[in-house]
């Protein structure tokens, strides 16, 4: 049996799930932001926007305007000076932000434009001293810090349930073993018998690590398989999508 703060698996649900996420073949990142505040905005858009259609669009306009021309580089290569400081970020007021961004909210009632909410992301960092990349990622190393913003981020409203937003800011700045365990995610465990909430999926996720290592023999991060499992959800929900549409035609 594994039992992982409450998520309850026997070794043959391990099992067919592990044999379930290798055939996706999950890989490794293959390319990250270069800046602390493209990171914040990644995260901050990505809750309920469509990534591809809208997120990256999204964090490249603001990455351009902001004279950043190259804002990934290959997820191996060592992180160097950050392009755009958050000190830049925050002389911006929300409505310049908007302007170079979109007038989304984080959520549809009542929420707070998503241009306030990164603003208020890099404003936390700050005053923690945190003002690029390189500075975020000592965080990971620096408990009592990182707890720190942690708690204050969580105050910014929109974060979804269960951390989503934190976590998928933590994952960006550099941490594989924080994963994004969204709808899409949960959406592929229930297709395959299990049924969690997304703190339940990151257990599920944590347990799968070395058993999906051991079938693709190598190591394996729980960020490569969240990421395969989030495009494996997706195209189901495209699938399902298509067949509704059929149907009612």
């Amino acid at each position: 049996m594994t039992h992982r703060d409450g998520v309850l698996l026997d070794s043959a649900s391990v099992d067919s799930l592990a044999d379930a996420v290798a055939a996706l073949n999950p890989k490794p990142r293959e390319r990250r932001w270069t800046s602390l505040s493209l990171c914040i905005a990644d995260a901050v858009w990505s809750i309920g926007a469509d990534y591809d259609a809208v997120v990256v669009p999204v964090v490249r306009k603001l990455a351009a305007n902001m004279g950043v021309h190259h804002p990934t580089v290959p997820a191996r290569q060592p992180i160097g000076t950050d392009p755009l400081p958050l000190t830049r970020l925050i002389a911006l007021t929300v409505d310049e932000l908007t302007g170079l961004t979109n007038r989304q909210r984080t959520s549809t009632r009542n929420g707070i434009l998503k241009s306030e909410a990164v603003l208020r992301h890099a404003r936390v960092f700050v005053v923690h001293g945190v003002v690029g990349l390189p500075d975020a990622v000592g965080l990971f190393t620096d408990t009592a810090r990182f707890t720190a913003i942690d708690d204050a981020l969580r105050a910014i409203p929109g974060e979804g349930g269960h951390g989503v937003r934190r976590n998928y800011l933590w994952m960006l700045i550099g941490d594989d073993d924080l994963i994004k365990p969204d709808r899409m995610v949960l959406r592929w465990l229930a297709y395959h018998g299990v049924d969690v909430d997304p703190v339940g999926a990151r257990d599920v996720i944590a347990a799968l690590v070395s058993a999906v290592g051991a079938r693709l023999e190598r190591d394996v991060t729980a960020w490569e398989i969240d990421h395969a499992i989030w495009d494996a959800g997706r195209q189901l929900w495209f699938k399902r999508s298509r067949r509704r549409t059929e149907r009612s035609s």
